[in-house]
């Protein structure tokens, strides 16, 4: 009962979240600005309509509001976690697991990933995909009303894929039928790519998420295998254009991950097997790399464990030094890179345990937080109002116990959250 309460009180605390009007303050021990680089002390941010106003020296308490005391803690903006699958049940061994939950019980499994996400410091998050289309629009749209609690998402709708490529369910039986709903991103040629990518987008999608190559985690496609032809990428790329927004491809495979920058998508996911030609081609193309170097740790342990099928634990061995070897090329580089996790293979929640990776394979502690802040935001095209802590952007900030620019794993643990100026967490 007590638990239902909390919840239930969190859940109005965020569709209540700091209106017009409504002035308040943090008072930070020590704030990092990503934008800027730097470190401040003893700062006093204003808050007002859910936003921040200014961001001044402490002096003397503010009379005209009420002051969250995070004044012995090291305050920074909510992350971002830019490759999430928040909606579907967590990878298990059983191919067929996406068949075996009905789409009501979905909404709460997705809820539930909200708010442990949202739980653990990442108040923006970017769901790259689901079974099941438009699910993640009806979760992004629970969360935007106030009835669940969870980051600000932006969310894909659905996978476009290849007949039976990285983004469809395979391995089952021929004679089994998918339902329609969990193929609605599957496409024959270029043409059919323009009509599934204006569906998606009608149908509420905020930017395209495509699988260009085969996948780690799906039966009978291989990684460094190509899946859509540049022309097919390029067709998602002009028609999502058409209505302001960008594609993400999912590619493992060297030559994938370059036609798909030719082709003009913004981002490509994962990105384990790229050359350096492909680094330098993003690079100069201004394409940001969403790679989750985390994620090979994970599969090889708990997969072995659970007993994952054999083709899986032999992907993943087969990418995840050359994933993490081509990411600290890339850092070196100087191409853009923006925090992507994949949690959902591995359980939400989990988001921060990437850090520590980022910063082992060439980052320093300032460039892991600014990619899953400041760069984060700027894929996203929301630079200024997610991921910073200066006056015009969201109230949405995390404090934590000691210095993650001295210890970058202080932030696996974030006793406190706010977002949108309403605190949500607040341990001790």
């Amino acid at each position: 009962m007590i638990a239902r309460l909390a919840l239930a009180a969190l859940t109005a605390s965020l569709a209540t979240s700091a209106g017009a009007g409504e002035v308040s303050y943090v008072r930070a021990g020590r704030l990092i600005d990503p934008r800027s680089g730097k470190v401040a002390t003893d700062r006093l941010m204003r808050i007002e309509g859910g936003k921040i106003t200014a961001v001044t020296a402490w002096t003397a308490p503010p009379t005209d509001g009420p002051v969250t005391d995070w004044s012995k803690l090291t305050v920074l903006p909510g992350l971002i976690d830019m490759h999430t699958h928040l909606v579907d049940d967590e990878q298990s061994e059983n191919i067929a697991q996406p068949l075996l939950s009905s789409a009501a019980r979905q909404a709460y499994v997705g809820a539930a990933h909200a708010r442990a996400t949202l739980m653990a410091g990442f108040t923006s998050a970017r769901d790259v995909g689901s079974w099941r289309a438009f699910s993640d629009v009806a979760l992004r749209d629970a969360i935007e009303a106030g009835d669940v609690p969870g980051p600000r998402i932006s969310v894909a709708g659905a996978y476009v894929t290849a007949p039976g490529g990285g983004g469809e369910i395979t391995g089952l039986a021929p004679e089994v039928t998918i339902p329609a709903e969990m193929r609605r991103g599957v496409v024959e040629d270029a043409a059919d790519v323009h009509r599934k990518v204006r569906a998606l987008l009608v149908g509420g999608a905020d930017f395209i998420k495509l699988i260009a190559t085969g996948a780690v985690l799906t039966e009978g496609t291989e990684p460094g295998q190509l899946e859509l032809s540049e022309d097919e990428i390029r067709a998602a790329v002009e028609e999502a254009a058409k209505r302001g927004t960008y594609v993400t491809a999912h590619a493992h495979g060297a030559e994938g991950i370059k036609i798909a920058v030719r082709a003009g998508v913004r981002s490509i996911e994962h990105g384990s097997l790229i050359d350096d030609e492909g680094i330098a081609l993003m690079k100069a193309k201004g394409a940001f790399l969403v790679a989750d170097i985390y994620n090979g740790d994970f599969i090889d342990t708990y997969g072995r464990e659970h007993h994952w099928p054999d083709g899986m634990i032999r992907k993943n061995r087969e990418t995840t030094d050359a994933q993490r070897d081509g990411f600290r090329k890339a850092v070196k580089a100087g191409v853009k890179i923006a925090y992507g996790t994949d949690a959902g293979v591995y359980p939400h929640g989990w988001n921060a345990r990437q850090m520590p990776y980022m910063v082992k394979y060439g980052m320093t502690p300032m460039q892991a937080i600014q990619s899953a802040t400041t760069v984060a935001a700027e894929l996203m095209g929301k630079t200024g109002r997610v991921g910073c802590d200066a006056p015009g952007c969201h109230a949405d900030l995390i404090a934590v116990v000691g210095d993650p620019l001295s210890d970058i794993s202080s932030l696996l643990t974030v006793p406190k959250v706010m977002k949108g100026g309403v605190v949500v967490k607040d341990e001790r």
